[in-house]
């Protein structure tokens, strides 16, 4: 007993939110931001119904789903997300029409019909970004909403459809409304968040280039999951445009610095093949390496300033001076004819220009970089400059969302076909809503699983809102009283992460569940056949993600992996030349897919696909590399047959017995050679470039051999 009290500490005291409710801090300790998003949103939302309902439109619930539909967490989301709804509103509306008038009376001409526009709709969205994809899938469900509304009175679709339409508008209004009255300096703002989303990309870049050129090859391999990072701050820039108003080309600006951000990446598994295939026992290069990592070291604290931009600039080029004086000196002392031609000393003056032409190169690519950095907040007078990356698009995965919508749709109708359910009707335009909502999702099943969650605790606290405080036709001012905290309680759960799906869906149904109207109160009847069609609605949605063609991150894998060697046999034939720009945005939409895929801890599977498509990437840019010198047209007639051998091995790519890579071998030794016998400078420079590029391509198909084979499938290391 004494040694207990002896051996007694008092307890530690738990930081703040680390208790047993540390899960709900978003609801008792929320964050300004959601705060904010929950009140503006919950007033937008209320309006809107109260509006609706003064205006004594017969389904005034619509208005604010519409309102926490189109309701995002920045206002450039928020105003994208509604005109692209407005678009595909007025598309769902002509088509509803045009389906009622095509098939009256022939039920099973009228669901097939249905199933194939909503199907159609998904396949085109999974092609396109953004809420360009949002509008594609609304304009599919708003077509089922109306036309399944129109299905007792035929004759009434067109009132119908403006109906819907009304609500919508409405909302959006009401939403806009609010918003932009909350909202202050978005120019500035947008402006600001650019800068600084920028900044953190240069900055990671920078820190992983100075760790590569350290010898941390670890490092570079922690900042892969910049890529993801890359495409997110890609997509977001199209919102913060929005927010700016009439502005220049700040945005594609900024578009273009992040795709040289990926290039520089993509240049440090460049040099890390070169550094490991040559070494780096160069005394010139050493000192270089040195002053430019240092320089890289210190770049992030000086972006901060915009007054030391031009100072920063001015260095950089110093830099690259530096390299192209030792390139120089090289050549000099080569030529001084104090070493035999074939000897160590000039192969080893010939490795020290190979490493300092491909670092010139690569302080070439952040110069862009910052330039564009630059020129991403300021406007530029007489500006005419455009960028746009190039996504992936996976035309098996788009059939695939359009074939399982279409027959979640057509089996929704034959259940009410068969059974003569009376809530049929809602339980189809359910169907339909969470198809087109989730359908092009790259994994619906687990969003669904979240959006049943959502529309569960939305039956429960309808559930108490309708049976015990709303139990007879309420004030405008008392509804408002009883909604209010249920739904400002949905938008603090819709800023939480770990909440977002289900919130998506609770403040979505739950003013459709109380059903508020001037006329009456729902009664019990109708309540629990709207709340069982509902979840009936959704769980078959979810069984429907999980039987037909159910999503499989294997399956993707492997296509993005035929997908990636399809493109690099083409790449070296392809006329014009690719765009570097155009190669480097596909394969960063692929690599951001993969990482999405991976979760927090990336499985061996996952890193040999990353590392696979990283890869195939950094191989890509230096085939565009030796076409481009190619066709520039600068080097020795002799030197041009053992390039064009390497790139027709490339356009007949196999990976089979590493024949490719030997290729790229034969070609170095043979370019090696030429160069030390080529009186021209000019073209030595450009076979030294040449023989830089074919290093990394003959290193990294020797490095990924397995990865890179099209006659086998593919086993990654377990």
């Amino acid at each position: 007993m004494l040694d207990r009290l002896l051996s007694w500490r008092p307890p530690t005291l738990r930081p703040p939110g680390a208790g047993r409710l540390s899960h709900l801090r978003w609801l008792y300790a929320p964050k300004a931001d959601a705060v904010g998003f929950a009140l503006r949103t919950t007033a937008a939302a209320i309006l809107s119904l109260i509006l609706a309902m003064w205006m004594e439109l017969d389904d005034p619930q619509w208005a604010p789903m519409t309102v926490w539909i189109v309701a995002q967490g920045s206002r450039g989301e928020s105003l994208s997300k509604a005109r692209w709804r407005l678009v595909g509103t007025a598309i769902g509306a002509i088509s509803a029409v045009a389906l009622v008038a095509a098939f009256p009376q022939a039920p099973w001409l009228f669901f097939p019909a249905i199933g194939i526009w909503i199907g159609l709709c998904c396949s085109v969205a999974t092609l396109v970004r953004n809420f360009r994809s949002y509008a594609l899938v609304l304009s599919g469900y708003t077509c089922a909403i109306i036309a399944l509304d129109a299905v007792r009175d035929p004759n009434d679709v067109f009132m119908i459809a403006m109906s819907r339409s009304t609500y919508i508008v409405l909302g959006i209004a009401c939403e806009s409304l609010i918003a932009g009255l909350l909202s202050h300096n978005l120019a500035d703002t947008a402006r600001r968040n650019i800068r600084e989303k920028l900044l953190s990309a240069l900055t990671s870049s920078s820190n992983a280039i100075a760790d590569l050129l350290a010898g941390n090859e670890e490092a570079f391999v922690r900042s892969r999951a910049l890529f993801g990072t890359i495409l997110t701050i890609n997509d977001q820039i199209e919102f913060s445009e929005i927010e700016m108003g009439p502005h220049g080309h700040e945005g594609d600006h900024a578009r273009a610095a992040l795709a040289t951000v990926s290039v520089l990446l993509s240049r440090g598994l460049g040099m890390t093949a070169r550094l490991r295939a040559l070494g780096t026992a160069h005394a010139g290069f050493t000192e270089t390496s040195l002053l430019v990592r240092t320089y890289l070291q210190g770049l992030p604290p000086r972006l901060k300033q915009d007054e030391d931009l031009p100072e920063v600039l001015a260095d950089l080029r110093a830099l690259r001076g530096v390299c192209r004086q030792q390139i120089v000196n090289a050549l000099t002392e080569e030529s001084s004819g104090q070493h035999p031609p074939d000897s160590p000393e000039i192969q080893s003056l010939l490795d020290g220009r190979i490493l300092h032409s491909a670092l010139e190169e690569l302080l070439a690519e952040l110069q862009q970089a910052l330039e564009e950095f630059d020129a991403s907040h300021r406007v530029i007078r007489g500006d005419r400059f455009h960028f746009r990356l190039k996504a992936h698009r996976d035309l098996k995965e788009a059939a695939h969302n359009g074939i399982r919508a279409a027959v979640a749709i057509t089996a929704a109708g034959l259940i009410w076909e068969i059974t003569a359910w009376p809530s049929g009707l809602a339980f189809i335009i359910m169907v339909a809503l969470t198809c087109g909502l989730f359908a092009t999702r790259e994994n619906p099943v687990l969003g669904t699983m979240n959006f049943l969650l959502g529309a569960v605790w939305a039956v429960g606290v309808s559930f108490v809102l309708v049976m015990l405080i709303l139990p007879r036709p309420a004030d405008f001012e008392v509804l408002a009283a009883c909604l209010a905290l249920p739904m400002f309680a949905g938008g603090l759960a819709t800023r939480n992460p770990a909440t977002a799906g289900a919130a998506a869906s609770y403040t979505l149904f739950l003013s459709n569940l109380i059903g508020p109207s001037n006329q009456g109160r729902l009664n019990e009847i109708a309540y629990f056949n709207s709340s069982l069609s509902l979840l009936a609605s959704i769980g078959f949605s979810v069984l429907i993600f999980r039987t037909i063609l159910p999503f499989s991150s294997r399956a993707e894998r492997l296509r993005m992996r035929e997908h990636n060697l399809y493109d690099l046999h083409h790449l070296a034939s392809a006329m014009p030349i690719p765009q570097t720009h155009d190669w480097i945005g596909l394969n960063t939409d692929r690599f951001a897919r993969l990482i999405r895929h991976a979760g927090p801890t990336p499985t061996p599977t996952i890193e040999a696909y990353l590392q696979g498509t990283l890869s195939v990437m950094t191989i890509g840019l230096n085939i565009i590399r030796v076409r481009t010198v190619l066709a520039r047209d600068q080097l020795p007639l002799r030197a041009h047959r053992p390039l064009l051998l390497v790139l027709r091995r490339m356009a007949q790519f196999t990976g089979k017995h590493g024949r490719t890579a030997q290729a790229a071998r034969l070609a170095v030794a043979s370019l090696r050679g030429i160069e030390t016998r080529e009186p021209n400078i000019g073209a030595r420079i450009e076979l030294t470039r040449a023989i830089a590029y074919l290093l990394v391509i003959s290193n990294e198909l020797d490095a990924n051999a397995t990865f890179l084979d099209t006659s086998s499938s593919y086993r990654p290391p377990t």
